[in-house]
C-alpha cells in the first residue's frame, strides 16, 4: 500500500436506500425509527449477533457484501459478532512508521472539517459545536482552530480501530444516546454526533499534543468494545473495536498540529468523502 498523501480518490456516497428514506421522512416511519433507536432493541441485537444462532447468516452477508476472506486471518466464527469484527491480516495494513506523518486510526470513508468560528463546524449539513460532541466545553476550547476528521466505516469496512499516534491517556467516558443510523440521510436531518451513543478519549500523543479520539455508536451497534488502556500506547496500537453497524470513528486535532491537504477539505465540501485505510498517512506535522 502507498503510504503517502500525495493523491486521493474521493468517492460521492451511495443513495439511501428506501428503507431508510422511510424512516427517517415518513411520518409512521419515524414511529418504527423511535423503536429502532431503543437502546433495548440494540442490547436485544446484539445478544442474538453473540449467539450461535446468529452463525447462519455469515455466509449471506459474504456474499451480499463481496467479502475476501482470503484477507483476513483465518479463525472459526462462533457467531456473526465474530465474523464481523474479524483481524485483517497485518500486512495488509501497515502503520506509517515516520513520526511526522498523522495516519488514519481506521478504515472508512473520510471527511475532513476545519474547526472554526467559535469552535462550531458543519458536518453534513447540521452544525455542532465541541462542547456539544465532547460534552465538555473546558476541553472543547484546547481544539478550537483545529481540525476534525470524520471516519464513516460502512458494513463491508474492517471494524476494528487504532490509535493515530503513540502516546499517554488524559481522560476516557462513555456518553449514553441514541442509536441513529450514520447513513448521510440522518446526518442530514439530525445532529447525529452529540445526541448518539458515544465514548470519548482524550490523550497526549508523542508528536501532535493532545488529541480527542471519539467513537459513535449507531443503529443495532450494541456496543462500542474499547480495550483497557494502560500508562501508554503505540501508534497503530488496537484501541477497540465495533460490533455490528454502520459506525464512526472522530478525531480531533489541535491548532497548527498537522498540515492536512487541501484535495481532502475540498472532497468534504463537494460532499464527497475519501475511502482511507488503517495505518495510511493523512497529513504531516507542522514544525
Amino acid at each position: 500500500m502507498n503510504n503517502t498523501v500525495r493523491e486521493f480518490d474521493a468517492v460521492t456516497p451511495l443513495e439511501d436506500t428506501g428503507f431508510l428514506r422511510f424512516l427517517y421522512q415518513n411520518a409512521v416511519g419515524r414511529l418504527f425509527l423511535r423503536l429502532l433507536m431503543a437502546r433495548w432493541v440494540s442490547r436485544l441485537s446484539g445478544a442474538f449477533l453473540d449467539s450461535r444462532f446468529s452463525k447462519p447468516m455469515i455466509k449471506r452477508f459474504i456474499r451480499k457484501n463481496e467479502i475476501d476472506l482470503s484477507l483476513y486471518e483465518k479463525e472459526e466464527y462462533r457467531n456473526f459478532n465474530d465474523f464481523f469484527t474479524r483481524r485483517i491480516r497485518p500486512e495488509l495494513r501497515p502503520i506509517e512508521k515516520d513520526p511526522d506523518a498523522f495516519v488514519a486510526p481506521c478504515d472508512g470513508l473520510l471527511s475532513v472539517y476545519p474547526i472554526e468560528q467559535g469552535s462550531v463546524y458543519p458536518i453534513k449539513q447540521s452544525e455542532y459545536t465541541l462542547a456539544d460532541l465532547l460534552a465538555d466545553e473546558k476541553i472543547a476550547k484546547e481544539f478550537d482552530g483545529g481540525v476534525c476528521l470524520v471516519f464513516r466505516l460502512c458494513v463491508h469496512h474492517y471494524h476494528r480501530y487504532a490509535f493515530a499516534d503513540g502516546g499517554k491517556p488524559i481522560a476516557n467516558k462513555y456518553i449514553k444516546g441514541k442509536f441513529h443510523t450514520v447513513r448521510p440521510i440522518a446526518l442530514r436531518l439530525h445532529p447525529v454526533f452529540k445526541e448518539n451513543a458515544r465514548e470519548v478519549t482524550l490523550y497526549e500523543s508523542d508528536n501532535f499534543g493532545t488529541i480527542a479520539q471519539i467513537e459513535v455508536g449507531a443503529m443495532l451497534v450494541g456496543k462500542i468494545e474499547n480495550k483497557p488502556m494502560g500508562e501508554r500506547f503505540d501508534r497503530g496500537e488496537e484501541k477497540g473495536r465495533f460490533l455490528y453497524g454502520g459506525s464512526t470513528v472522530v478525531v480531533l486535532v489541535g491548532k497548527n498540529r498537522v498540515n492536512f491537504p487541501k484535495e481532502l477539505f475540498d472532497a468534504t465540501n463537494e460532499g464527497k468523502e475519501v475511502p482511507v485505510e488503517m495505518g495510511m498517512k493523512l497529513g504531516e506535522k507542522i514544525k
